[in-house]
């Protein structure tokens, strides 16, 4: 089994990635002896797949058991959802000594996170992601929200898990569109921080795409060292460095709720955001057509959009409201190199001449 631990000191855990873990969560979760009660957190299509094999899993570990399975999709990560959670929590009497378990994608493990950190002024959860996405990105670092109508992730707070659960094997259910959101979030790794990991994904994407488990765990293990060095550095975002896995988010997620979470997946969107942040990045003098080229091609060979034109006030309008934008000046994650990005204040006109269409990416 691999492992990478987050240094967070009283709040520090450890990434575990193996083969097969699904089906021992029983042994992993032993050191929880205080355990009350155990609820797994899921949605339906995960439950189709993994629930009988996650609750088997946990045959021999003692606290009682319960799934609450809800509808697949973005906009179930609402406050309406979380609501219907606590209700449930309620009528099983989960307390504070309860464990939750988020078994799904990002939006389970967001939901789920939010819920936990919240409920009775916040109890344990573990994360057990099934989508590359969460795999690599969004099971760790402990941040948790729900959307508004006014943006993604508006409403949230830190709260870290006890735990990440991986198991690369449960990628084998995934359909292709899937996996290729997650090798967007993937590559940007190799972007902000590891140039040589960028290299490994070129030459290995075949393998990647086979699924192949040797190569994921190693994949997987990578961005999750590399996410887990960010976060022990700024944990909270204070400093600016966590910032820099926000790369592609900032119009990504402007796209994103413009499409009202319908018009793109998440993946697709982050790939669009990188090109046009590239694009930014051209024209204020910070990097060159090679770092463009090399991202593109890489996206899309890995079956990612890379071009999009889209109505350039309506994606102003969001981000004007979104949290990395600070007294009404738009920062910016921009790459500077394969392997290193820097985070710079972008004026307005700059970003409206590259949404607009300018010569396109």
């Amino acid at each position: 089994m691999n492992t990478v631990k987050v240094n967070l000191g009283e709040r520090s855990y450890k990434i575990h990635i193996s083969a097969g873990v699904l089906e021992r969560l029983d042994g992993m979760l032993r050191e929880y002896s205080d355990v009350t009660k155990v609820i797994i957190i899921t949605d339906k299509n995960v439950e189709r797949f993994y629930g009988e094999i996650v609750t088997k899993g946990l045959h021999s570990y003692k606290p009682e058991v319960t799934i609450i399975s809800i509808d697949p999709g973005e906009r179930q990560k609402s406050l309406s959802t979380a609501e219907y959670l606590y209700n449930r929590l309620f009528e099983h009497e989960v307390d504070r000594r309860s464990l939750i378990i988020a078994l799904g994608g990002g939006v389970v493990g967001d939901l789920a996170g939010y819920v936990a950190a919240t409920y009775m002024r916040g109890i344990a959860y573990v994360q057990v992601p099934t989508t590359l996405v969460a795999q690599v990105d969004s099971s760790m670092g402990g941040k948790v929200a729900v959307n508004h109508a006014k943006g993604k992730n508006l409403i949230g707070c830190f709260h870290q898990p006890k735990a990440v659960y991986i198991d690369p094997l449960a990628l084998k259910t995934l359909p292709r569109e899937e996996i290729t959101e997650g090798l967007v979030e993937v590559i940007k790794y190799g972007v902000i921080r590891d140039a040589s990991f960028f290299d490994y994904l070129d030459k290995h994407l075949p393998q990647i795409l086979r699924l192949e488990p040797k190569v994921l765990e190693e994949v997987i293990e990578n961005c999750c060292r590399i996410k887990a060095w960010v976060v022990e550095k700024d944990e909270r975002e204070e400093t600016g460095l966590r910032s820099i896995l926000n790369y592609g988010h900032t119009l990504g997620h402007a796209i994103e709720a413009v499409g009202e979470y319908e018009g793109h997946r998440h993946g697709e969107a982050v790939a669009i955001g990188m090109m046009l942040a590239t694009e930014i990045a051209i024209r204020l003098g910070i990097t060159d057509e090679k770092t463009l080229e090399k991202q593109r091609q890489l996206l899309q060979r890995a079956g990612a959009p890379t071009y999009y034109r889209q109505d350039a006030e309506a994606l102003f309008d969001f981000l004007y409201r979104d949290k990395k934008a600070v007294a009404g000046r738009l920062k910016f994650v921009l790459p500077v190199k394969i392997g290193k990005v820097t985070l710079k204040d972008v004026d307005i006109a700059v970003v409206k001449e590259v949404l607009a269409g300018g010569r396109g990416v």
